[in-house]
């Protein structure tokens, strides 16, 4: 029963919770907020009560290497964003992430270097990304009353999903695939079709921000699993903040490009 509300209840509420935050605080605060390991994390949860430490170390380290096409997809969404509309727009994200995932499947890396990969693809994606507009508000309109219910749907049927495939899937594909962006989809989606282009990109770079923080949260998950079991997703989570709040600390200090 447990596995069952944390399947239906956890991933969807963590999402619902970051996108009215991301409503208060504008598009970058959404984006840092989904990047955030929201869906990551609980779907590693059921992995971990299911299959036990050593499956869990393994997915979180392919969930590690995963946020390379999650990186991908920020990159390819925000380019094809400035020319297309957001269904062709999601389109060429998501093939940039299927395709990544493809190659990164092939790989068997340890820790440390999985976290070079990444940290080297988000370092990538960050100064490839296209320049923002100094200052100004956002422009979103409203989101459409199904909005919150749309994210919470899509996140309950990745987890499930997920979670149930993960014995034919095996510890690499369930990692890499529970870095799937389905909240990012849906706010990039929304933010460029009601607040552009700029809007979009705002949102997105906030998401590539956030990867850090998640880099932090697989690789303490990934360290400590198999030593205290379920206590490291606590000490994950501290992980990951404990760098988020870094990252936040240096991008008011020092002009980064994003």
């Amino acid at each position: 029963m447990v596995v069952l509300l944390i399947k239906l209840l956890l991933a969807p509420a963590l999402v619902v919770a970051s996108s009215l935050a991301g409503r208060r605080w504008g598009p970058a605060v959404t984006g840092a907020l989904v990047a955030f390991p929201i869906v990551a994390g609980p779907v590693l949860l059921v992995i971990h009560l299911e299959h036990g430490a050593a499956f869990t170390r393994e997915s979180a380290t392919a969930s590690l290497l995963g946020l390379v096409s999650l990186a991908a997809f920020a990159l390819v969404f925000a380019l094809a964003g400035r020319r297309w509309s957001w269904p062709a727009a999601l389109v060429a994200g998501w093939v940039a992430v299927l395709a990544v995932d493809a190659g990164l499947a092939q790989l068997r890396l340890p820790g440390p270097a999985a976290l070079a990969v990444t940290l080297a693809a988000v370092a990538a994606a960050v100064l490839a990304m296209p320049r923002l507009p100094h200052g100004g508000g956002t422009g979103m309109r409203p989101p459409p009353p199904w909005d919150l219910a749309a994210r919470s749907l899509a996140t309950a049927v990745l987890v499930i999903s997920l979670t149930t495939a993960s014995t034919a899937l095996g510890p690499q594909w369930t990692g890499l695939l529970a870095t799937f962006p389905t909240a990012a989809s849906v706010v990039a989606a929304f933010a460029l079709a009601q607040g552009g282009p700029v809007e979009a990109t705002r949102m997105l770079a906030g998401l590539l921000r956030g990867l850090f923080g998640f880099a932090a949260f697989c690789c303490a998950l990934a360290a400590l699993v198999e030593p205290v079991g379920v206590t490291a997703f606590a000490c994950a989570l501290v992980a990951a903040l404990v760098v988020q709040a870094g990252v936040g600390l240096v991008r008011r200090t020092v002009r980064l490009p994003v």
